[in-house]
C-alpha cells in the first residue's frame, strides 16, 4: 500500500485500505490552438499573460476563494512495482470554507473486489474540511451507516495522497510555493481560453505560505514526502482562475521501499456554484476496528 508509514491506529488503517500501490492514469485534457485575446474582461480582475507567472500562481488559491463553489473532477495515478490503478473522484467545493464532497471509484481487481475489498464496489463518499477527510461506503468492517474521520493534520501526505483525491485548496495552496516557472503558452480546455505554466513547487515554502486552514496540512507533507520538491503543470483562465493543476508527488513507501511517483490531476469548472457540505456527527463517526485488505 502506499501510505503503510503515514501514521498507526484507526485511521491509518483507513487510509491504508483506500490508498492503492499502482499507477493511476490521469485524465489529459485535450487542447487546441484557440489564440484568445487575454485583454481585461470587464470583470475587474486583470487578465492573465505571460508576465509575472509567480504573482499569477501565488495568488491562484485567493481567487479562487473569491469565485467561491465549483465543480470539480479528480484523477489520482500512483506508480509503484509495476502496477498501474486509477481513482478518479467527482464533486463540488467551496473554497471560502475549504470544504468539499466528492465521489471516489477505486478500480476493481481481477476478482470484482474494489481496492477497499467490497465486493459491490460502491463509490466511497468523502467530505473535505479543514484538517480532516471522512469517509462513507469504506467497506473493511465499517457499517454502511457510518464514516471514518482522518486527522489529515496527522499523516505525513497531509492528504495529499491518502484518500484518493488531492484537497482543491490543498491543490491550489501549494502553487504558492511555486518556482522555476516558465509559461507554456496559451490552450483551450472545456471551451475555455488557458494559460498554461509549468514549474516546481516547494512544500515547506507553500506550508509556510498558505492560509491557516492549510497550513497544518501542507506542513506535515513537507515533513513526510521524500521530496520537497513537487512538479506541477497549472492552467488559469483569463480571470486568474486555475482551471487544472497536475502535480507530480514522490515519497517512500517504507523505510526500506523503492520512491513512489504519484500523479494527481485536479480540474474544476462551474464556478459560483453553491456548495453545501454537512459534517456527520459524532453518533455517526465509526471508532471501532477496521479490517485490514
Amino acid at each position: 500500500m502506499v501510505v503503510q508509514q503515514y501514521r498507526d491506529g484507526c485511521g491509518a488503517r483507513a487510509a491504508r485500505a483506500l490508498a492503492v500501490a499502482g499507477v493511476i492514469a490521469v485524465t489529459a485534457g485535450c487542447f487546441g490552438g484557440d489564440e484568445g485575446s487575454g485583454a481585461d474582461d470587464g470583470s475587474g480582475q486583470r487578465s492573465v499573460s505571460a508576465d509575472r507567472p509567480l504573482d499569477l500562481l501565488g495568488q491562484a488559491a485567493d481567487v479562487l476563494v473569491r469565485a467561491g463553489g465549483a465543480e470539480t473532477r479528480t484523477s489520482m495515478e500512483t506508480a509503484a512495482g509495476g502496477t498501474r490503478v486509477t481513482i478518479r473522484g467527482q464533486g463540488a467545493y467551496d473554497f471560502r470554507r475549504q470544504m468539499g464532497r466528492l465521489k471516489v471509484v477505486l478500480p476493481q481487481d481481477a476478482a470484482g473486489k474494489d481496492a477497499a475489498g467490497a465486493d459491490d464496489h460502491r463509490p466511497i463518499t468523502e467530505l473535505l474540511a479543514p484538517g480532516a477527510l471522512y469517509m462513507k461506503n469504506r467497506g473493511a468492517g465499517v457499517p454502511d451507516d457510518k464514516w471514518v474521520r482522518i486527522d489529515t493534520t496527522t499523516l505525513k501526505d497531509g492528504n495529499l495522497v491518502t484518500g484518493g483525491v488531492t484537497d482543491p485548496m490543498a491543490a491550489a495552496e501549494l502553487l504558492r510555493g511555486a518556482a522555476d516557472v516558465t509559461y507554456a503558452g496559451k490552450s483551450e480546455l472545456a471551451g475555455v481560453t488557458v494559460h498554461h505554466y509549468r514549474g516546481v513547487a516547494d512544500l515547506g515554502r507553500a506550508a509556510r505560505a498558505a492560509s491557516p486552514q492549510s497550513r497544518g496540512a501542507l506542513g506535515a507533507a513537507a515533513k513526510g514526502f521524500s521530496k520537497d520538491a513537487v512538479p506541477f503543470d497549472a492552467y488559469l483562465d483569463e480571470d486568474g482562475r486555475l482551471r487544472k493543476v497536475r502535480h507530480r508527488f514522490t515519497f517512500s513507501s517504507d523505510s526500506r521501499g523503492p520512491e513512489v511517483s504519484v500523479v494527481s490531476t485536479l480540474l474544476l469548472y462551474g464556478f459560483g456554484l453553491p456548495v453545501t457540505v454537512t459534517l456527520p456527527d459524532e453518533d455517526a463517526i465509526y471508532t471501532g476496528e477496521i479490517r485490514q485488505g
